[in-house]
């Protein structure tokens, strides 16, 4: 099964989905940092030096090298916007949104060093929240809250999934 993790930034991808793959002993991918060993430079960088209609391009190509694999996909805050990219997720497997208030997301990002953080106000980001989120909910095939403990998260996501889980691996969370 192939997991794509989705949101708005800051909405704890990266994290839950780590947590998420060493639960159910699958493979863990963070499509950013996967973008950046592809193209070998950073997201900023790409940005600066050809414009985010490439990178959306370049996201658009990890969804679909890591469509089909076994294991959970941290996507980009942008990577679920494309329709394509939606379709290609969910032929190859179950696109999740990671459903948080965008104070939390906020909170989280403030400080980040992301492209569209840096050229955007407080109020331009939740202007872009409430329209990403709208798209999100339109492309997945499960909503679920993940506003409380990465722990709490976790079991979310495997419950909505319907993933049977070992008494074992339940201790785990």
């Amino acid at each position: 099964m192939t997991i794509f993790l989705c949101g708005f930034m800051g909405c704890g991808k990266s994290t839950i989905g780590s947590k998420l793959a060493k639960k159910l002993e699958m493979d863990f991918v963070d499509m950013d940092s996967y973008i950046e060993e592809q193209a070998e430079m950073t997201i900023p960088q790409i940005f600066e030096k050809y414009g985010e209609s490439h990178f959306r391009d370049l996201e658009t190509q990890a969804v679909q090298d890591l469509s089909g694999r076994e294991g959970v996909i941290a996507c980009g805050g942008g990577a679920m916007l494309r329709e394509v990219n939606a379709e290609i997720a969910r032929k190859s497997g179950q696109v999740v949104l990671l459903d948080v208030p965008f104070r939390t997301c906020y909170f989280r990002i403030a400080d980040s060093d992301r492209p569209i953080v840096r050229r955007s106000t407080k109020q331009q980001l939740n202007q872009l929240y409430d329209e990403r989120y709208v798209i999100y909910e339109k492309h997945c095939t499960h909503k679920v809250d993940v506003s409380r403990s990465i722990n709490a998260a976790v079991r979310n996501i495997i419950i909505a999934l319907g993933i049977p889980v070992s008494e074992e691996k339940e201790n785990l969370c």
